[in-house]
């Protein structure tokens, strides 16, 4: 056990979630490019790239992969890689993939990311291919999903039962909200946790980070039989994408960074800067709430902040039960409203559950926390919440500073007053069976040529500061900036932000450093 102290990460580092978060189709529909009927094309196996590959590699690196059809117009195959890259001979994992062949002719392959860390990059392809990538890109590029290490069908780190996390991320503490007794219980429940992972994810855990991740990224392109890899990342993908280039600078192809995190912050900036995004982008929604003429709350913005912040703090002394015996506390609230900031499409769904939440009702704000945390009707439908814990418990480097820790928590309570009670908690990394090995620091992939990062100007979950600082480290970073709200910018609409994405992955044309996207 690592000797981190109950030291404050933030909610914040609980929140970097993914793509599939930031859509928040909570209709349930999912799209498929593949139109009814058409006949899927037969499955192509090119020669993996072996070239300058160590010796010890030479097993992983010249496999050749089976492909088997798994949906119309997708093949998938599963990637054998080493469980630890320092020491290849000690054991394997597994790495499930994901391919919808290009529609025309091929450029290549292009491996997208999700984020979270933790989202399924196979669901993501396989369920929902139009909204992960433009019609361009599907039409040249054979459009690759894979599910990193620890994640979804790859050798997935495993908790709790349904039942077990259920009552990890939905119980209530017995004790009052910031007392010693209240952070024991919940580091309590972390630890119990913790436990739980160990003894069920077959001895993983310590190289669940996400360089491996990345070096696993490396592999997975070499047997694609790509001498360079094409890349689109999104939010936490943003940082495997930057590790993998400054791992592998020499096999950097055309990489577009959406959604950034810097690599260069601490989980106390993280969680402070996410904090005050998640409070920018909630006010954005109040206003829009008010000026519809059917919000639930009235007066000016900050009147009917003020009011939320009394609904939060109801619900935390008083909870509300849902039809199914569950009840709705402050945490699970919150976790509802920063489901719906990820999207500006989602706004309604979150009036619904401020107005049904106000007459007693709690059922729409656990359809949007179930959503965020990936359950379904009782059951979790992957095991997002599990591998996140886990990279980012490997990935943050212990904090130990009081004052750095007070100066946070007085930041946020200045700059995000209504989110600030909801948003500390003890470190759950604290109790973490292995110590982390990450460090943080600015990633300049020196040699790896012009990569894209692109930035959203009132993105919540990764603030526009971000995108500007990691465009700034890269020694041929290239910013676009999309002005608007919600979480990551390519293919959400904008056709400047889409054309200059796109125009770089077909053709190589570098987006203009600074282009503003209104």
């Amino acid at each position: 056990m690592n000797n981190r102290s109950t030291s404050r990460i933030r909610r914040a580092v609980a929140v970097i979630a993914g793509l599939a978060a930031a859509s928040v189709v909570l209709s349930g529909c999912l799209y498929a490019m593949i139109p009814e009927g058409a006949e899927p094309k037969p499955s192509v196996t090119h020669a993996p790239d072996t070239e300058g590959v160590a010796e010890e590699l030479l097993p992983y690196y010249g496999q050749t992969l089976a492909w088997s059809e798994c949906g119309t117009g997708f093949d998938c195959t599963d990637v054998t890689a080493p469980l630890d890259w320092e020491n290849p001979g000690d054991g394997e994992i597994t790495l499930s993939v994901v391919r919808h062949q290009a529609t025309g002719t091929a450029k290549g392959s292009l491996l997208t990311n999700p984020g979270g860390p933790g989202a399924s990059g196979v669901e993501l392809i396989r369920d929902s291919l139009d909204f992960a990538v433009g019609a361009e890109l599907i039409d040249n590029y054979d459009v690759i999903g894979f599910d990193p290490r620890g994640v979804g069908q790859s050798s997935a780190v495993a908790c709790f039962d349904a039942a077990g996390m259920d009552d990890y991320l939905y119980s209530i503490p017995t004790a009052e909200r910031g007392t010693p007794a209240w952070e024991a219980e919940l580091l309590e429940g972390h630890q119990r946790f913790a436990d739980a992972c160990e003894a069920n994810s077959d001895g993983i855990l310590p190289f669940i980070t996400t360089v491996n991740a990345a070096r696993d990224m490396d592999l997975i392109r070499a047997v694609l039989g790509d001498t360079q890899l094409n890349y689109l990342g999104y939010s936490y993908g943003t940082f495997l994408g930057a590790t993998y280039a400054s791992l592998y600078p020499e096999k950097a192809g055309r990489l577009v960074l959406d959604g950034a995190i810097d690599p260069a912050v601490s989980g106390l900036d993280v969680g402070a800067t996410q904090a005050l995004g998640f409070e920018s982008a909630l006010r954005a929604y109040m206003q829009d709430c008010l000026d519809s003429g059917e919000c639930p709350f009235a007066g000016s913005v900050d009147e009917a902040m003020a009011d939320l912040g009394a609904l939060l703090a109801s619900v935390d002394a008083v909870p509300l039960e849902n039809g199914d015996g569950r009840m709705l506390g402050a945490d699970s609230l919150m976790t509802a409203i920063i489901a719906a900031l990820y999207s500006a499409d989602s706004w309604p769904y979150l009036t619904q559950a401020f107005d049904e939440t106000l007459q007693g009702d709690p059922s729409t704000a656990f359809l949007l926390a179930d959503f965020y945390n990936g359950r379904e009707n009782g059951a979790y439908i992957d095991n997002s919440s599990e591998a996140f814990r886990a990279y980012n418990c490997m990935d943050y480097p212990v904090e130990d500073d009081p004052a750095a820790e007070a100066a946070t928590d007085a930041k946020i309570a200045e700059g995000a007053p209504t989110i600030a009670p909801y948003w500390s908690g003890p470190d759950s990394c604290a109790v973490w069976p292995y110590p982390p090995t990450g460090t943080r620091g600015e990633i300049t992939a020196e040699g790896a040529g012009p990569i894209v990062v692109v930035g959203t100007t009132n993105d919540p979950a990764t603030p526009y500061e971000w995108s500007e600082s990691l465009a700034a480290q890269l020694e041929e970073g290239v910013l676009i900036t999309r002005v608007g709200e919600g979480h990551t910018g390519y293919n959400k609409g904008n056709s400047c932000v889409d054309g200059a994405v796109e125009a770089f992955f077909l053709d190589g044309t570098v987006p203009e450093d600074g282009l503003r996207c209104e």
